[in-house]
Protein backbone atom coordinates (compact mmCIF):
# COMPACT_ATOMS: atom_id res chain seq x y z
CA UNK A 1 0.00 0.00 0.00
CA UNK A 2 2.92 1.95 0.37
CA UNK A 3 3.87 1.88 -3.02
CA UNK A 4 0.86 2.66 -4.26
CA UNK A 5 0.67 5.89 -2.33
CA UNK A 6 3.95 6.64 -3.76
CA UNK A 7 3.17 6.08 -7.09
CA UNK A 8 -0.58 7.79 -7.31
CA UNK A 9 1.10 10.61 -5.36
CA UNK A 10 -1.79 10.24 -2.46
CA UNK A 11 -1.60 9.28 1.19
CA UNK A 12 -1.47 5.91 2.60
CA UNK A 13 -4.81 6.58 4.56
CA UNK A 14 -6.45 7.35 1.11
CA UNK A 15 -5.01 4.22 -0.58
CA UNK A 16 -6.56 2.32 2.39
CA UNK A 17 -10.13 4.42 2.04
CA UNK A 18 -10.13 3.01 -1.80
CA UNK A 19 -9.74 -0.23 -1.20
CA UNK A 20 -12.08 -0.36 1.76
CA UNK A 21 -14.37 1.16 -0.27
CA UNK A 22 -14.59 4.23 1.96
CA UNK A 23 -16.08 7.43 0.83
CA UNK A 24 -13.19 9.17 -1.66
CA UNK A 25 -13.18 11.21 -4.54
CA UNK A 26 -13.52 9.74 -8.10
CA UNK A 27 -10.76 11.73 -8.87
CA UNK A 28 -8.13 10.14 -6.01
CA UNK A 29 -9.94 6.67 -6.41
CA UNK A 30 -9.12 6.90 -10.38
CA UNK A 31 -5.73 7.19 -9.50
CA UNK A 32 -5.25 4.75 -6.62
CA UNK A 33 -7.05 2.13 -9.08
CA UNK A 34 -4.69 2.84 -11.92
CA UNK A 35 -1.72 2.99 -9.72
CA UNK A 36 -2.72 -0.72 -8.12
CA UNK A 37 -3.15 -1.62 -12.02
CA UNK A 38 0.24 -0.77 -12.90
CA UNK A 39 1.95 -2.84 -9.64
CA UNK A 40 -0.42 -5.54 -9.69
CA UNK A 41 -1.30 -4.86 -6.23
CA UNK A 42 -3.44 -7.97 -4.59
CA UNK A 43 -4.60 -7.58 -1.03
CA UNK A 44 -3.83 -9.75 1.53
CA UNK A 45 -7.58 -10.76 2.81
CA UNK A 46 -5.68 -13.28 5.79
CA UNK A 47 -3.96 -10.54 7.09
CA UNK A 48 -6.73 -7.99 6.61
CA UNK A 49 -9.11 -10.18 8.40
CA UNK A 50 -7.17 -11.00 11.04
CA UNK A 51 -6.66 -6.82 12.07
CA UNK A 52 -10.17 -6.65 11.23
CA UNK A 53 -11.32 -9.87 13.78
CA UNK A 54 -13.61 -10.69 10.41
CA UNK A 55 -13.94 -14.04 9.09
CA UNK A 56 -11.55 -15.26 6.17
CA UNK A 57 -14.69 -17.03 4.39
CA UNK A 58 -12.48 -20.10 3.61
CA UNK A 59 -13.35 -24.02 5.72
CA UNK A 60 -10.54 -26.90 5.50
CA UNK A 61 -12.06 -30.47 4.50
CA UNK A 62 -9.99 -33.50 5.57
CA UNK A 63 -11.04 -36.56 3.90
CA UNK A 64 -8.76 -40.12 3.70
CA UNK A 65 -8.87 -40.51 -0.46
CA UNK A 66 -9.81 -38.19 -2.78
CA UNK A 67 -10.12 -40.47 -5.75
CA UNK A 68 -12.90 -42.37 -3.82
CA UNK A 69 -16.08 -41.55 -4.86
CA UNK A 70 -17.64 -41.45 -1.89
CA UNK A 71 -14.99 -38.65 -0.49
CA UNK A 72 -15.22 -37.59 -4.17
CA UNK A 73 -19.41 -36.69 -3.41
CA UNK A 74 -18.53 -35.01 -0.20
CA UNK A 75 -15.86 -32.73 -1.08
CA UNK A 76 -18.72 -31.73 -4.00
CA UNK A 77 -21.57 -31.26 -1.32
CA UNK A 78 -19.58 -29.77 1.08
CA UNK A 79 -17.90 -27.04 -1.71
CA UNK A 80 -21.61 -26.17 -2.94
CA UNK A 81 -22.82 -25.23 0.33
CA UNK A 82 -19.35 -23.51 1.24
CA UNK A 83 -20.38 -21.71 -2.04
CA UNK A 84 -23.75 -20.64 -1.17
CA UNK A 85 -22.21 -18.97 2.09
CA UNK A 86 -19.69 -17.11 -0.06
CA UNK A 87 -17.23 -19.38 1.58
CA UNK A 88 -14.11 -21.08 -0.19
CA UNK A 89 -13.69 -24.71 0.40
CA UNK A 90 -9.88 -25.98 0.40
CA UNK A 91 -9.63 -29.72 0.35
CA UNK A 92 -6.78 -32.22 1.37
CA UNK A 93 -6.50 -35.96 1.77
CA UNK A 94 -4.62 -38.01 5.10
CA UNK A 95 -4.23 -40.64 2.62
CA UNK A 96 -5.33 -42.85 5.96
CA UNK A 97 -2.24 -41.75 8.08
CA UNK A 98 -2.77 -40.26 11.32
CA UNK A 99 0.53 -38.25 11.04
CA UNK A 100 -0.93 -36.73 7.58
CA UNK A 101 -3.51 -36.36 9.28
CA UNK A 102 -2.50 -34.47 12.59
CA UNK A 103 -0.17 -32.20 9.89
CA UNK A 104 -2.67 -31.07 7.80
CA UNK A 105 -5.13 -30.44 10.65
CA UNK A 106 -2.95 -28.05 12.19
CA UNK A 107 -2.09 -26.87 9.02
CA UNK A 108 -5.36 -25.77 8.13
CA UNK A 109 -5.64 -23.97 12.01
CA UNK A 110 -2.96 -21.81 11.14
CA UNK A 111 -4.36 -20.47 8.16
CA UNK A 112 -6.95 -19.57 10.44
CA UNK A 113 -9.58 -20.70 8.61
CA UNK A 114 -12.98 -20.26 9.72
CA UNK A 115 -13.79 -24.00 10.58
CA UNK A 116 -12.76 -27.43 9.95
CA UNK A 117 -15.01 -30.54 8.16
CA UNK A 118 -13.07 -33.97 9.21
CA UNK A 119 -13.28 -37.20 7.96
CA UNK A 120 -10.69 -38.77 10.60
CA UNK A 121 -8.18 -41.47 9.88
CA UNK A 122 -6.27 -41.05 13.45
CA UNK A 123 -7.25 -42.40 16.91
CA UNK A 124 -6.59 -39.03 18.72
CA UNK A 125 -8.08 -35.74 18.23
CA UNK A 126 -7.29 -33.83 21.56
CA UNK A 127 -4.54 -32.50 19.54
CA UNK A 128 -7.18 -30.10 18.77
CA UNK A 129 -8.81 -29.66 21.69
CA UNK A 130 -6.91 -25.51 22.24
CA UNK A 131 -8.39 -24.75 18.95
CA UNK A 132 -12.06 -25.84 19.39
CA UNK A 133 -11.56 -24.21 23.16
CA UNK A 134 -10.55 -20.59 21.43
CA UNK A 135 -13.92 -20.71 19.37
CA UNK A 136 -12.58 -23.23 15.97
CA UNK A 137 -15.93 -24.97 14.85
CA UNK A 138 -14.91 -28.32 13.99
CA UNK A 139 -17.42 -30.89 12.97
CA UNK A 140 -16.78 -34.95 12.06
CA UNK A 141 -18.53 -36.88 9.62
CA UNK A 142 -18.59 -40.74 8.66
CA UNK A 143 -16.25 -41.80 11.73
CA UNK A 144 -16.68 -40.26 15.34
CA UNK A 145 -13.59 -38.24 16.96
CA UNK A 146 -11.55 -39.91 19.52
CA UNK A 147 -10.63 -37.48 22.65
CA UNK A 148 -12.37 -34.54 21.62
CA UNK A 149 -15.70 -33.24 21.92
CA UNK A 150 -17.61 -32.31 19.09
CA UNK A 151 -20.40 -32.56 16.80
CA UNK A 152 -20.14 -35.45 14.46
CA UNK A 153 -22.52 -36.79 11.95
CA UNK A 154 -22.35 -40.71 11.25
CA UNK A 155 -24.12 -43.87 9.65
CA UNK A 156 -25.70 -46.18 11.15
CA UNK A 157 -22.71 -48.57 10.84
CA UNK A 158 -24.40 -51.13 13.50
CA UNK A 159 -28.34 -50.97 12.16
CA UNK A 160 -26.87 -51.51 8.75
CA UNK A 161 -24.36 -54.30 9.27
CA UNK A 162 -26.72 -55.95 11.09
CA UNK A 163 -29.64 -55.80 8.64
CA UNK A 164 -27.45 -57.27 6.04
CA UNK A 165 -26.51 -60.21 7.69
CA UNK A 166 -30.20 -60.75 9.09
CA UNK A 167 -30.58 -60.79 4.96
CA UNK A 168 -27.97 -63.84 4.80
CA UNK A 169 -29.34 -65.89 7.94
CA UNK A 170 -33.39 -64.91 6.70
CA UNK A 171 -31.76 -67.21 3.42
CA UNK A 172 -31.09 -69.67 5.11
CA UNK A 173 -27.03 -69.26 5.57
CA UNK A 174 -25.59 -70.52 8.79
CA UNK A 175 -21.67 -70.21 7.64
CA UNK A 176 -21.67 -66.28 6.63
CA UNK A 177 -17.69 -65.09 6.24
CA UNK A 178 -17.35 -61.51 7.03
CA UNK A 179 -14.32 -59.42 5.69
CA UNK A 180 -13.58 -56.42 7.42
CA UNK A 181 -11.01 -53.61 7.38
CA UNK A 182 -8.70 -52.28 10.84
CA UNK A 183 -10.42 -53.22 14.23
CA UNK A 184 -8.95 -49.90 15.51
CA UNK A 185 -11.14 -48.09 13.37
CA UNK A 186 -14.63 -47.18 15.14
CA UNK A 187 -16.84 -48.22 11.60
CA UNK A 188 -15.82 -51.51 11.66
CA UNK A 189 -16.19 -52.31 14.82
CA UNK A 190 -19.51 -51.35 14.86
CA UNK A 191 -20.11 -52.78 11.83
CA UNK A 192 -18.52 -56.78 12.97
CA UNK A 193 -20.40 -55.95 16.31
CA UNK A 194 -23.91 -55.75 14.31
CA UNK A 195 -22.42 -58.54 12.26
CA UNK A 196 -22.05 -60.22 15.76
CA UNK A 197 -25.76 -59.32 16.90
CA UNK A 198 -27.23 -60.70 13.86
CA UNK A 199 -25.59 -63.94 13.88
CA UNK A 200 -26.63 -63.72 18.16
CA UNK A 201 -30.41 -63.06 17.41
CA UNK A 202 -30.37 -66.08 15.24
CA UNK A 203 -29.00 -68.51 17.25
CA UNK A 204 -25.78 -68.70 15.18
CA UNK A 205 -22.79 -69.55 16.98
CA UNK A 206 -20.19 -66.99 15.26
CA UNK A 207 -17.14 -69.23 14.03
CA UNK A 208 -14.18 -67.24 14.10
CA UNK A 209 -12.41 -68.86 11.94
CA UNK A 210 -14.97 -67.11 9.09
CA UNK A 211 -13.83 -63.85 10.04
CA UNK A 212 -11.12 -62.06 8.12
CA UNK A 213 -9.93 -58.47 9.59
CA UNK A 214 -7.58 -55.72 8.18
CA UNK A 215 -8.11 -56.05 4.74
CA UNK A 216 -7.64 -52.80 3.01
CA UNK A 217 -7.28 -53.10 -0.95
CA UNK A 218 -10.06 -55.29 -3.19
CA UNK A 219 -7.23 -57.67 -3.67
CA UNK A 220 -6.74 -58.64 -0.46
CA UNK A 221 -10.64 -59.22 -0.15
CA UNK A 222 -10.14 -61.43 -2.48
CA UNK A 223 -7.68 -63.50 -1.38
CA UNK A 224 -9.42 -63.60 1.80
CA UNK A 225 -12.55 -65.38 -0.18
CA UNK A 226 -10.14 -67.84 -1.89
CA UNK A 227 -8.83 -69.28 1.41
CA UNK A 228 -12.30 -69.35 3.40
CA UNK A 229 -13.73 -70.74 0.06
CA UNK A 230 -10.96 -73.73 -0.02
CA UNK A 231 -12.47 -74.63 3.51
CA UNK A 232 -13.37 -77.93 3.85
CA UNK A 233 -16.71 -76.19 5.08
CA UNK A 234 -16.49 -73.17 3.21
CA UNK A 235 -19.45 -70.16 3.83
CA UNK A 236 -22.25 -69.73 1.36
CA UNK A 237 -22.59 -66.23 1.90
CA UNK A 238 -20.36 -63.02 2.74
CA UNK A 239 -20.58 -60.07 4.14
CA UNK A 240 -18.10 -57.36 3.39
CA UNK A 241 -17.97 -54.62 5.57
CA UNK A 242 -17.32 -51.89 3.10
CA UNK A 243 -17.13 -51.50 -0.84
CA UNK A 244 -13.79 -52.25 -2.03
CA UNK A 245 -13.87 -55.30 -0.20
CA UNK A 246 -17.30 -55.85 -1.76
CA UNK A 247 -15.73 -55.28 -5.31
CA UNK A 248 -12.94 -58.01 -4.51
CA UNK A 249 -15.06 -60.58 -3.26
CA UNK A 250 -17.24 -60.10 -6.22
CA UNK A 251 -13.96 -60.52 -8.28
CA UNK A 252 -12.83 -63.74 -6.72
CA UNK A 253 -16.34 -65.37 -6.28
CA UNK A 254 -16.97 -64.39 -10.06
CA UNK A 255 -13.87 -66.15 -11.01
CA UNK A 256 -14.43 -69.55 -9.38
CA UNK A 257 -18.04 -69.63 -10.61
CA UNK A 258 -19.08 -69.54 -6.99
CA UNK A 259 -23.25 -68.89 -6.32
CA UNK A 260 -22.22 -67.65 -2.57
CA UNK A 261 -24.62 -64.62 -1.68
CA UNK A 262 -23.00 -61.40 -1.18
CA UNK A 263 -23.89 -58.38 1.01
CA UNK A 264 -21.61 -55.49 0.98
CA UNK A 265 -21.51 -52.34 3.05
CA UNK A 266 -21.80 -48.84 0.93
CA UNK A 267 -23.33 -48.75 -2.93
CA UNK A 268 -21.14 -48.37 -5.51
CA UNK A 269 -20.60 -46.98 -8.81
CA UNK A 270 -21.80 -49.70 -11.69
CA UNK A 271 -22.95 -52.07 -8.45
CA UNK A 272 -26.30 -52.94 -10.83
CA UNK A 273 -24.13 -54.06 -13.62
CA UNK A 274 -22.11 -56.59 -11.90
CA UNK A 275 -22.56 -60.05 -13.14
CA UNK A 276 -24.23 -61.73 -10.33
CA UNK A 277 -26.70 -60.62 -7.78
CA UNK A 278 -25.74 -58.85 -4.39
CA UNK A 279 -26.86 -57.05 -1.66
CA UNK A 280 -25.39 -53.43 -0.68
CA UNK A 281 -26.08 -51.49 2.63
CA UNK A 282 -27.07 -47.97 1.20
CA UNK A 283 -27.51 -44.45 2.50
CA UNK A 284 -27.23 -41.05 1.51
CA UNK A 285 -23.91 -39.51 0.96
CA UNK A 286 -25.13 -36.08 -0.24
CA UNK A 287 -26.96 -36.06 2.85
CA UNK A 288 -24.29 -36.81 5.31
CA UNK A 289 -22.02 -34.23 3.60
CA UNK A 290 -25.24 -31.79 3.66
CA UNK A 291 -25.89 -32.25 7.23
CA UNK A 292 -22.33 -32.02 8.53
CA UNK A 293 -21.44 -28.70 6.28
CA UNK A 294 -24.89 -27.21 6.99
CA UNK A 295 -23.53 -27.90 10.77
CA UNK A 296 -20.19 -26.59 10.50
CA UNK A 297 -22.23 -22.93 9.15
CA UNK A 298 -24.61 -22.82 11.88
CA UNK A 299 -20.95 -23.23 14.03
CA UNK A 300 -19.67 -20.89 12.13
CA UNK A 301 -23.10 -18.35 12.43
CA UNK A 302 -22.42 -18.50 16.35
CA UNK A 303 -24.64 -21.53 17.49
CA UNK A 304 -22.99 -22.56 20.82
CA UNK A 305 -25.28 -25.66 21.98
CA UNK A 306 -23.64 -28.52 23.30
CA UNK A 307 -21.79 -31.05 20.81
CA UNK A 308 -24.10 -33.51 19.55
CA UNK A 309 -24.04 -36.30 16.92
CA UNK A 310 -26.72 -37.00 13.95
CA UNK A 311 -26.86 -40.72 12.93
CA UNK A 312 -28.31 -40.85 9.40
CA UNK A 313 -30.16 -44.59 8.30
CA UNK A 314 -29.12 -47.26 6.03
CA UNK A 315 -31.29 -49.47 3.47
CA UNK A 316 -30.60 -53.03 1.81
CA UNK A 317 -30.81 -51.99 -2.03
CA UNK A 318 -30.19 -55.48 -4.40
CA UNK A 319 -27.77 -54.93 -6.91
CA UNK A 320 -26.23 -56.88 -10.15
CA UNK A 321 -27.81 -58.85 -12.65
CA UNK A 322 -29.95 -61.82 -12.08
Amino acid sequence: MVDVARRADVSLKTVSRVVNDEPVGQELVSRVLAAIAELGFRRNDIARNLRSRQLNATVGLLIEEIANPFYATIASVAAEIAAAHGTMLITASSEEDPERERALLQDFTQRRVDGLLVVPAGLDHSFLRREVELGMPVVFLDRPPQGLQADAVLLDNRGGSHAGVSALLDEGHRRVGLLLGAPSVPTMRERLAGARAALDAAGVEPDESLIRERLIAPEEAGRAVAALLDLPEPPTAFFCANNRLTVGALQELHRRGSDAALVGFDDFELAHLMPRPLTVVAYDTRELARVATERLFQRIAGEDTPPNTTVLPTRLLPRGLP
